[in-house]
């Protein structure tokens, strides 16, 4: 069965959490020197201007963070620690800065049989992911639509979803307590249990 491209519609869509949600159980696929590889998106969080967990909370704009701010349908690709690469979605219209990190994959395509063992923890985080995926920060604002990165729709729809706070923000104050991290139930690839 081939997969159809998600088109750019979709990442238009005005409620990020509500997206975050929905793109559990949809398949990532990114073509780069090291091949055609994707994953099932088993872990997300979402992230909105309105809340102080983002990067462009309250309109920030910054060099970084410039790409939030692009119409939905491209990477938002940032540098964590200085070593991790984290791949995010924009979604929305332009000028409402909102995205969705892709935290953890289940690995699918161009994987040797070893990798594809929830053992080897390959995809299980977002750092881990864009490593193995080959994403970095050349592919920061490229479109979601082409030939590099892209989407299809679920190979599941079965799974059930779970909301829980999210990973890491707790700079955030009382944003810090929102349930918009999304997670694959019983997936053996997320980052950290709930």
């Amino acid at each position: 069965m081939v997969q159809k491209k998600l088109d750019n519609s979709y990442y238009l869509a005005d409620d990020v959490v509500a997206l975050a949600k929905d793109l559990v159980g949809k398949e990532l696929h990114v073509k780069t020197d090291l091949g055609h590889r994707s994953g099932i998106i088993v872990e997300t969080e979402a992230y909105s201007y309105l809340e102080k967990g983002c990067h462009a909370y309250d309109n920030k704009r910054t060099a970084r963070t410039e790409p939030l701010f692009m119409a939905g349908g491209v990477a938002y690709i940032y540098l964590c620690y200085g070593i991790h690469h984290l791949f995010n979605i924009v979604t929305n219209a332009e000028d409402k800065a909102e995205a969705v990190l892709i935290r953890a994959v289940q690995p699918n395509i161009g994987f040797e049989p070893e990798e594809l063992k929830p053992s080897s923890k390959i995809t299980s985080g977002p750092g881990k992911l864009s490593k193995v995926l080959g994403i970095d920060l050349n592919l920061n604002k490229i479109s979601l639509t082409g030939d590099t990165i892209w989407l299809t729709d679920a190979v599941d729809n079965s799974m059930d979803v779970l909301a829980s706070k999210r990973i890491g923000i707790d700079y955030a104050g009382e944003d810090a307590n929102l349930l918009w991290r999304f997670t694959a139930k019983n997936s053996p690839w997320i980052s950290k249990k709930i």
